[in-house]
C-alpha cells in the first residue's frame, strides 16, 4: 500500500487562511478610511464654519452661518450634519476678534452594535478646532 502524500492538501490550507487574514484586514481598512473621511470632513466644517462666522454682521447672523457652513461640508463629505459646531470668540465680530471654532463628530464602528457591547467602544470620537481672526478692516456695522 501507498502512502497518501500532501497533494491538494494546500490550496484547502490557503483558502482558510486567506479568509481568516482577508476579512479582519478589510474591517480595519474600512473603518481606516471611515476614520479618514471624517476627519477631512470635521477640518473642512471647523474651517467653514470659523470663516463665516468672522464674516458675519452680528454674532446670532454668524452663529447661523457657522452651522449652515459646517452642515454643507460634512455633507460634502457625505456625512450627516454632527452636532452644532461650538463657537467662541473674544470680542464677538469685532475688527481682529479672535473666533474659535470646534467640530466633534463620532464614527460608528461596523458591525460592532450588539456583538461587542461594553467592550468595544460603539464610535470613534474625531474633533476639529479651527482659529480665525475677524479682518483688521472690517467694517463696523
Amino acid at each position: 500500500m501507498r502512502p497518501r502524500g500532501d497533494a491538494g492538501n494546500a490550496l484547502v490550507e490557503f483558502t482558510y487562511l486567506a479568509v481568516l487574514l482577508m476579512v479582519p484586514l478589510v474591517y480595519i481598512l474600512l473603518t481606516v478610511f471611515q476614520v479618514q473621511r471624517a476627519a477631512f470632513a470635521v477640518t473642512e466644517a471647523a474651517r467653514q464654519a470659523g470663516r463665516a462666522y468672522a464674516t458675519a454682521d452680528t454674532p446670532a447672523a454668524g452663529l447661523a452661518r457657522a452651522q449652515t457652513a459646517a452642515s454643507l461640508a460634512m455633507r460634502d463629505q457625505g456625512l450627516e450634519a454632527a452636532a452644532p459646531p461650538d463657537i467662541s470668540s473674544t470680542g464677538g465680530v469685532t475688527p481682529e476678534a479672535t473666533v474659535t471654532t470646534t467640530v466633534l463628530y463620532r464614527v460608528h464602528l461596523p458591525l460592532v452594535g450588539g456583538l461587542f457591547a461594553g467592550t468595544v467602544p460603539p464610535n470613534i470620537p474625531v474633533r476639529a478646532t479651527h482659529v480665525e481672526v475677524v479682518d483688521r478692516f472690517k467694517v463696523a456695522r
